[in-house]
């Protein structure tokens, strides 16, 4: 289903310019009727587990074993589809069914479980769909008063209780959080004996910022805004002071990169998006943001770059190639380029992509700079369509 709503989400952004008025809220109402249909099924077949499994129409449960490795870290069986979906059921205008799924939030989701959860993955979907779908009540209820007139702040409180549940994680020595946390017990024994709770990504430990900023200005607890801030100003410190180029893996303690490969897909994408966002969000008071991003950009585009292809280099030899594909996430960086400004390459890179796209329908996990299929899944990721929008607006 998600694979149909990205066929047309594609076909409307490749034609739009030429379709009549008409034909756009067709489509639209295509997409809506998709997401129905997704959600809708979740909720009937799935819900209260964390996700749907499309095949078996089973639920999705978090168990003491996991059984697709990291990625089942997302999950906490606190309803994830459901705190996920919040807010896109608000923009959709499904205000009935998005009151519904409120109520289901405020009676049935609790944090105080024994599950060990991955802090990136719970930071940016649930406190980011908590925050998303708190922020959502409110607008709805100041435009329209007869709807959620019930509502007293029961998301945020929520979204402020899981974020003290994380909060263990910062108790290092740099100041960047570990990967996973318990969310009842904090650093259990398990994770404290874990070899590898010692090491996170960039992007893992540089994905908070947007998120924890904003549930300290709705909350006035500005500790989580201030843990955020500590963990990207001690990323920026470890950047090569030659290069300006960041590291894919480092030890969250004596702050030692173990992987030296710089790029912006796996591993480092959302730390430079972060870095740009931030500055949006919190203001012209906060341009350290901007003056990071605008250094580590111009090294990007200095080293990474290489002709239209975005590919992986030694961050403290920039000239040396890493390796010889790209990864999907990298889709990302068009549309961030769009929000610079910078318009000549982020048109480049994604005809790049559409490329790729057109030659294989989808784009592939990884690929080389010849196109071909490097890793042949596609878990369906949105950065290629939301890059898509950016250059269509």
């Amino acid at each position: 289903m998600f694979i149909k709503i990205f066929q047309i989400l594609f076909l409307i952004s490749t034609i739009a310019a030429g379709m009549s008025p008409e034909e756009k809220a067709q489509l639209r109402l295509q997409v809506i009727d998709m997401f129905k249909h997704a959600f809708g099924s979740y909720m009937k077949y799935a819900y209260p587990a964390d996700e749907l499994m499309p095949l078996s129409c089973k639920g999705r449960y978090r168990g003491s074993e996991t059984s697709r490795g990291d990625i089942d870290d997302a999950l906490g069986n606190f309803s994830l589809t459901l705190v996920d979906s919040l807010d896109t059921l608000a923009v959709l205008g499904m205000f009935d069914e998005f009151e519904h799924a409120v109520r289901r939030v405020i009676q049935h989701v609790s944090f105080d479980r024994d599950v060990i959860v991955s802090v990136f993955e719970t930071n940016i979907r649930m406190i980011g769909g908590l925050l998303g779908g708190h922020i959502s009540a409110k607008y709805i209820n100041s435009r329209h008063p007869l709807r959620l007139s019930w509502y007293r702040d029961e998301l945020l409180v929520l979204a402020h209780d899981l974020g003290l549940r994380l909060l263990p994680a910062f108790n290092t020595t740099s100041g960047l959080p570990l990967p996973r946390v318990n969310l009842r017990y904090g650093i259990d024994l398990t994770l404290s004996k874990s070899e590898r709770e010692r090491f996170t990504c960039t992007a893992c430990a540089g994905t908070l910022i947007l998120e924890w900023a904003t549930l300290s200005r709705l909350t006035g607890n500005y500790l989580f805004e201030q843990y955020a801030d500590r963990a990207m100003s001690y990323l920026w410190e470890r950047r090569h002071q030659q290069s300006n180029l960041m590291g894919t893996i480092l030890n969250v303690h004596s702050g030692d990169w173990i992987v030296r490969e710089s790029g912006i897909g796996a591993g480092i994408d959302s730390y430079y998006e972060y870095l740009f966002k931030a500055y949006i969000l919190l203001g012209e008071k906060n341009t350290d943001y901007l003056s990071r991003f605008q250094q580590h950009y111009s090294s990007i585009m200095s080293y990474v770059q290489q002709g239209v292809a975005m590919v992986n280099v030694h961050m403290h030899q920039p000239y040396r190639l890493a390796k010889n594909h790209m990864d999907a996430l990298l889709a990302f960086w068009p549309g961030l380029q769009v929000m610079t400004g910078d318009l000549k390459p982020a048109i480049e890179l994604h005809e790049m992509l559409y490329q790729v796209v057109k030659k294989h329908k989808f784009l592939p996990e990884a690929f080389t700079t010849d196109y071909r299929i490097h890793w042949n899944s596609h878990p369906l990721r949105p950065e290629f369509v939301e890059s898509t929008y950016f250059l269509y607006k």
